[in-house]
């Protein structure tokens, strides 16, 4: 056969022939193949097994991070592509870049990684191939499967994925249960032998829940060793693919992904050429450096927007935690049948609690005018709510009618004429097609308006029925909204949605989700303890930012409703700081302006703290106890600092070496009170104001579930007679 080829095309014969040569060579023997991080410290080997399945493992100097796992990829009714692979060729690269973000933690990130590419091929069927990409970076690794065009595959079901995580030990594992609908969880912290997912049955406030394993946890998964290695498993680009999840074999101490299926059980459609997100190892030896970790953000695609001008970090105020203690309501009515009076509004009753009033949002737009507030959002403002909780069903919400006692178009006139933006409220009831049938609607209301935000929601079940939040299908929504909204110039803050894998790098216009359990649920359930936001950096976080919605003042709820139990599980002075440790470019003022006029000098520093960082220096760390930051604003010469400790008191120490040495600046610390305790005294705070330089370090008191937030600035001449030095 070749010499007949040779006869009509010798050199693609040649070509064949020599593939054909180095397939035998490589497999003659069993593979294998390593990579090391630009700086040496971390190593990844990668091999074939005697059955021709890809392995991988990882270590940081002499500590095994992740032992010899499995890799590869299952298809439907097609040979699968995770084991009888051949190794085609492999090759290897250097990367080494710096770029700047939009927005973000800092102004410049670092890109430095090698790369080891491995083609593979289906011994049993020649033509099907699958590259195997690991980029190793100095704080972790990154490795996705990619499928090149090819004559034998074009459309294919993905079946499977046999990505393994095998662990080295019994390690600590920050975790909450595997869900195909939800991470509004409290983080459980155990040996990962003791991962038992039943636990999700103490969360009944949890109204969509979908546990697919009694061993199955979500990404990001912290994982702390007892030889002192942090490590966080992720994954990064997500966009046309479901959620990675994991679940736990204990009888292997490992963690095999777990892909989200569709309503029929598999996991994903595809078409070559095809790229699955990253899946992403990364590791530390100390907690703060998993904060300072970037690897997320350059696994994802460089920004896809040419004009980024329109994009700006906001912080805002609204119409909704008055709904969430029960002060007031997003419905109009107590109707049940909002269709007998869409075209009628006499059939409606007003129930007179209803939030989103033209009057109450008036006062909110002065409230953000006078304080310098870019936004206000308005929650409830449309038909629709009496009849959408729990309903499942379709065309609950228009997005463009508003309720009798909401003037849409006066209102945002007037926010206009003070210099405030309204803030749109899209919830779709996750009625998710009705809301693609009228997003172009949406969106256009929007622009004649004038609104250059919206909060989305997806609260309930997916339409169309059977497919769920985290799966292929929802991704790809989300993305969708994404690039419709940029299209329109138009920035998202999606709730409810799939966790982030670092996309705002790509669409900076989707500033933040919520994808995690937030400030809200202090509000209407056990709430969450102090430890919570310890360790939310270190795992939802890790993805990108969250609209958390800190900022309560009014700590005890029964202020609104006499004989509430539910209470925020914090200090005023730890809401402060949480401006700081939760990082967001867009960042809500949560609370009533009410409870801020009653604390003028604690809300002053919610009015200062910016949302937009040039850098940020993680001083101390350690997930389900204490974190404290520092973060220099955007183009100015101003520090802010936030502290925060578990349910433990503590005391912290900053040293201010980040600062310019030989200038003054002006310390203002907003710290707990003597006495403060954050179910016993939380609302009192001290404010003090001192004189520091580089050479200080400040010591900071904890309360019990306390914090602390300090803003420190250029000193000008005068303040050098007037303050003390800091001692």
């Amino acid at each position: 056969m070749c010499t007949f080829m040779m006869n009509l095309n010798p050199s693609a014969c040649m070509k064949r022939l020599v593939n054909v040569i180095i397939i035998l060579i490589i497999n003659s023997t069993l593979f294998a193949q390593s990579l090391e991080s630009p700086d040496g410290r971390l190593r990844m080997n990668f091999s074939l097994s005697e059955e021709g399945k890809p392995q991988y493992d990882l270590s940081l100097g002499t500590k095994a991070v992740i032992a010899k796992s499995s890799l590869g990829i299952r298809i439907k009714n097609r040979p699968g592509l995770d084991r009888n692979l051949l190794v085609r060729s492999t090759a290897t690269l250097s990367h080494d870049e710096t770029w700047k973000p939009l927005w973000g933690e800092e102004s410049e990130i670092k890109n430095l990684y090698n790369e080891l590419e491995v083609q593979l091929q289906q011994a049993s069927e020649p033509g099907l191939r699958m590259v195997i990409r690991f980029r190793l970076f100095n704080d972790g690794l990154g490795f996705r499967y990619e499928f090149p065009a090819q004559p034998r595959m074009g459309h294919f079901i993905v079946e499977d994925e046999q990505t393994e995580f095998c662990m080295t030990g019994n390690h600590t594992a920050f975790w909450i249960p595997g869900d195909y609908d939800t991470q509004e969880y409290l983080y459980s912290m155990t040996p990962i032998s003791a991962i038992e997912s039943t636990i999700s049955s103490r969360f009944t406030e949890i109204g969509t829940r979908k546990i697919f394993s009694s061993t199955g946890v979500q990404t990001p998964l912290l994982v702390r060793s007892a030889d002192g290695l942090y490590f966080n498993i992720h994954e990064a680009n997500l966009h046309n693919y479901p959620v990675m999840q994991l679940d736990f074999n204990k009888n292997a101490l490992s963690f095999k992904a777990h892909l989200v299926p569709d309503a029929l059980g598999n996991k994903a459609y595809a078409q070559t050429p095809f790229e699955t997100p990253w899946r992403a190892v990364i590791v530390a030896t100390r907690a703060i450096d998993l904060l300072a970790s970037r690897l997320i953000l350059n696994l994802n695609d460089p920004c896809a927007i040419e004009d980024v001008s329109w994009i700006k970090p906001k912080k805002y105020v609204g119409i909704w935690w008055e709904m969430h203690v029960g002060a007031a309501t997003w419905n109009y009515s107590d109707s049940t049948n909002l269709k007998l009076a869409t075209t009628d509004w006499s059939r409606l009753k007003p129930n007179g609690r209803h939030g989103a009033t033209t009057q109450r949002t008036v006062r909110y737009i002065d409230f953000a005018a006078q304080h310098g507030f870019d936004g206000v959002l308005v929650e409830g403002w449309n038909v629709g709510w009496e009849d959408w909780y729990g309903q499942w069903k379709e065309d609950v919400f228009d997005f463009v009618t508003p309720y009798p006692d909401f003037d849409l178009a006066y209102l945002n006139r007037y926010a206009q004429e003070k210099g405030v933006r309204l803030i749109m409220h899209h919830e779709t009831s996750s009625s998710v097609t009705n809301y693609e049938r009228q997003l172009d609607t949406a969106f256009r209301l929007m622009k004649h308006f004038g609104y250059d935000a919206v909060k989305t929601g997806y609260v309930g079940w997916i339409i169309p029925r059977g497919e769920h939040h985290d799966g292929q299908w929802m991704v790809k929504h989300q993305l969708r909204v994404a690039a419709k909204a940029a299209e329109n110039k138009i920035m998202i803050n999606t709730h409810e949605s799939h966790r982030p894998t670092g996309q705002h790098r790509t669409w900076p216009n989707w500033l933040a989700c919520e994808a995690a359990r937030g400030n809200e649920f202090n509000a209407w359930s056990i709430g969450n303890p102090p430890d919570h936001e310890t360790i939310l950096p270190f795992t939802r976080l890790m993805g990108g930012p969250m609209d958390y919605t800190p900022g309560i003042f009014q700590i005890n709820l029964d202020h609104y409703q006499p004989g509430k139990k539910e209470k925020v599980h914090s200090t005023i002075a730890r809401q402060l700081a949480l401006y700081v440790t939760m990082y967001s470019p867009l960042q809500m003022a949560a609370d009533l302006p009410e409870s801020y006029e009653r604390f003028p000098d604690a809300f002053q520093f919610i009015k200062d703290v910016p949302v937009d960082w040039d850098k940020s220096v993680y001083v101390e760390a350690e997930p389900g106890d204490f974190l404290t930051v520092a973060r220099k604003a955007k183009a100015a010469d101003q520090w802010y600092i936030g502290a925060i400790t578990d349910e433990n008191k503590r005391e912290t120490s900053v040293p201010l070496t980040f600062l310019q040495p030989g200038q003054w600046y002006l310390a203002t610390i907003y710290s707990d009170g003597d006495k403060a305790h954050f179910q016993h005294n939380p609302m009192s705070y001290t404010i003090r104001q001192f004189l520091v330089n580089s050479e200080n370090i400040i010591n900071i008191p904890l309360a019990p579930g306390g914090g602390c937030a300090i803003r420190i600035v250029k000193a000008e001449s005068k303040m050098l007679k007037t303050f003390k030095k800091y001692r």
